[in-house]
């Protein structure tokens, strides 16, 4: 690894140039809007948290309805910065309720192909892997499309292993 003043020089000769600031801040503001409008459209269903920034690695928010939270469970929505694409993530409020899932939902749909629980979570699931930044009211149709396609599914295998 090399030191830290050349990783800092690398990372504000990228900001000087400035196309990573503005991609960053609208991808953020994107994420925001998505929150703002799945509060106006689908609040009936879920209740919504604010936005979290990982490390420029994740932007995004949870959201959970009455069951997830009586399992104490919880859905998110996650920009994947290095993947760049959309995905819904099962989390669980503690580690050991994670590994709990982990454990029920090992030879779902979600985690067949992994040997191990993710790091973060306890299945991920891809909606948008190549997002059209150029035309958002068109992305943001289709990622609350599959948000809730993809979160209704989730759900009904939750309660017909629980």
């Amino acid at each position: 690894m090399k030191n830290l003043n050349h990783y800092v020089a690398m990372y504000k000769a990228q900001l000087d140039k400035g196309d990573i600031l503005i991609a960053y801040n609208q991808l953020v503001k994107f994420v925001m809007k998505l929150r703002v409008d799945f509060i106006k459209s689908l609040s009936e269903k879920y209740s919504f948290t604010g936005i979290l920034h990982g490390y420029m690695d994740y932007t995004y928010f949870y959201y959970s309805n009455d069951f997830l939270k009586k399992k104490k469970l919880k859905l998110g929505l996650i920009l994947n910065h290095s993947e760049m694409r959309f995905e819904i993530w099962l989390l669980g409020n503690t580690m050991s309720i994670q590994k709990r899932y982990w454990d029920l939902l090992r030879e779902s749909t979600w985690n067949k192909n992994r040997k191990e629980m993710p790091k973060y979570s306890i299945l991920e699931a891809v909606i948008e892997d190549e997002p059209d930044f150029d035309n958002l009211p068109l992305l943001s149709k289709k990622i609350e499309k599959k948000l809730v396609e993809q979160s209704n599914e989730i759900i009904s295998v939750l309660k017909k292993l629980t």
